[in-house]
């Protein structure tokens, strides 16, 4: 079993609540479950306005298979958001 983490942080200008934020949030984690079927989750920073930073996370048998899921998972982000990505970082843990 392989499982493949992936972290993207965001920079979000001219926020300034909360809800914005989580509107933007629920918009990019709507779009990866229904195409990838994956979790997502905000996991930091999730009282500052200016910055969001998901975690997505899949599992499958080939460490191949998960690193596929994650840069396309990432290239949809990219294509899906006008938001500034400030960094990212993928993780492959073998069980």
């Amino acid at each position: 079993m392989h499982i493949g983490i992936l972290k993207v942080e965001f920079r979000l200008h001219g926020l300034t609540s909360i809800k914005a934020k989580r509107s933007i949030a629920a918009s990019i984690k709507r779009k990866l479950r229904n195409k990838f079927n994956v979790a997502v989750a905000e996991v930091e920073a999730q009282d500052i306005t200016d910055v969001l930073i998901l975690g997505v996370v899949t599992v499958a048998n080939e460490a191949k298979r998960v690193d596929s899921q994650l840069q396309k998972a990432y290239a949809m982000i990219e294509a899906a958001t006008s938001e500034e990505i400030v960094h990212f970082s993928t993780e492959i843990f073998s069980g």
